[in-house]
């Protein structure tokens, strides 16, 4: 899986959860994924979940690290996996600096704030992934915890090339392990 975190802040709208958004925009063809800093602001209308728009729950965050992953040839239960994994992996890197967390399916809580949105969906061809950690918390619609200003975490470039990396090493791992073995 190829990688790349992003030198442009880019303001997550929803819209970029799209086929090809990141080969479009960004020349990276195949499974990828992608991390930028910037606001968050996903207005209803641009919701994947439905969960959240059945409930009036729009996402907002003043900064945030988005991670948008496109992946092929593999479905939605598959795609639903390696969001978890993704998540699991965003946890070991924040555990990794001494912060005591909890996860609760794809999303990840300090005490009882959220610090993160995830969504994983199917286009035609691809499952899409957008994972989103506060970096502020300050402003979100509810009870949020940020990277900066509650947990100390600075070196937000550092901390996504880490999971960008962890990231794509289990996954390109996984594939590999499947190829080693005899079939009964």
């Amino acid at each position: 899986m190829q990688t790349k975190l992003l030198d442009k802040e880019i303001k997550y709208e929803g819209f970029q959860l799209a086929p090809h958004w990141i080969y479009k925009n960004f020349k990276i063809q195949g499974d990828a994924t992608v991390a930028f800093i910037g606001e968050c602001d996903v207005k209803l209308d641009e919701m994947v979940d439905i969960e959240d728009v059945i409930n009036n729950e729009p996402i907002y965050s003043k900064s945030m690290l988005s991670f948008i992953s496109e992946q092929f040839n593999i479905g939605l239960v598959e795609g639903v996996f390696r969001q978890r994994l993704l998540i699991c992996i965003i946890k070991e890197a924040i555990e990794k600096r001494g912060i005591s967390l909890t996860r609760s399916g794809d999303d990840l809580y300090v005490g009882n704030k959220k610090l993160t949105v995830s969504i994983a969906t199917k286009s035609a061809n691809s499952v899409l992934i957008h994972t989103g950690i506060n970096i502020i918390s300050t402003g979100a619609p509810i009870e949020a915890c940020g990277l900066e200003n509650d947990l100390g975490i600075t070196d937000i470039e550092d901390f996504a090339n880490e999971i960008l990396n962890n990231y794509s090493n289990e996954i390109d791992d996984i594939i590999l392990a499947s190829t080693k073995v005899r079939g009964v």
